[in-house]
């Protein structure tokens, strides 16, 4: 089992120490993880500051992997929170900077974050996904240093109602950027935390990917406590599975890595 994505107290929404987190992936029977904490930088609710001292977090990631380096396999990575006006700022963050995976996000649209429910005022909710997806193609032209995008259609947690425009066509748009470059998307299983019943993204962008010829697919729990380190992930392989995936994949040194299904 490997678990991708993950918080520690680098991450302003988390409390928990890699540690902590560490000890909870031993105790799950997980053999891989990788943090990949928060940076978002502009972002809309100025009561959070979502940025890592990364000096301090290699020395903390160093030190925890060194801790449970006979027990668990742990990497370093980031999650880079998009907006068009920061691409040149991540640019220079990356060149900077050593991660062996990077997690592309859209918690921010039309300049209104997405938690706070303003991007769906005065608008329908067909008119705020479009916003949502074609903006986070935009940003996915412009922008290539990242390994795979996070939970694609986040913009469902927040919102949603039966019948909504998927914006499939913009999807595939999405994928006949990232595919040919070695870029991929993951399944999130935050989903159940916030009771929408399934895993980010749904099957049906899953199976897109899929039909398109995607192949590089992370799993993460997207946990920020110790208690939900691992979860359903074993659901998300029986997924991978029913669609017809027959790998999963995790990163070292932003290089793909494919475990057998």
């Amino acid at each position: 089992m490997y678990d991708f994505h993950m918080h520690s107290t680098f991450s302003a929404d988390c409390e928990a120490p890699m540690e902590k987190m560490a000890e909870a992936a031993v105790d799950k029977g997980v053999q891989s993880i990788c943090f990949t904490d928060h940076i978002d930088y502009d972002y809309p609710d100025t009561s959070i500051v979502f940025d890592v001292d990364l000096e301090q977090y290699e020395k903390a990631y160093q030190e925890v992997k060194q801790k449970f380096s006979t027990k668990l396999d742990i990497r370093k990575g980031i999650e880079l929170g998009i907006q068009p006006h920061l691409i040149d700022q991540y640019k220079e963050l990356i060149k900077a900077n050593h991660f062996d995976f990077i997690i592309l996000s859209m918690h921010t649209t039309d300049c209104k974050d997405l938690h706070s429910g303003k991007l769906f005022e005065d608008c329908t909710l067909d008119v705020a996904y479009e916003k949502y997806y074609t903006e986070l193609l935009e940003c996915v032209k412009r922008y290539d240093a990242f390994s795979i995008l996070g939970h694609i259609d986040l913009v469902t947690r927040y919102k949603y109602e039966d019948g909504v425009h998927h914006f499939h066509e913009v999807m595939e748009d999405i994928f006949k950027t990232i595919i040919p470059r070695g870029q991929g998307i993951e399944i999130n299983t935050s989903g159940y935390k916030y009771n929408m019943n399934r895993l980010l993204p749904s099957k049906d962008i899953l199976q897109l990917y899929y039909d398109m010829g995607g192949e590089i697919i992370t799993v993460g729990s997207d946990a920020h406590k110790p208690e939900r380190v691992g979860d359903r992930i074993d659901e998300a392989y029986d997924l991978l599975r029913e669609i017809g995936f027959t790998y999963v994949t995790t990163f070292k040194n932003r290089e793909p890595v494919f475990h057998k299904l």
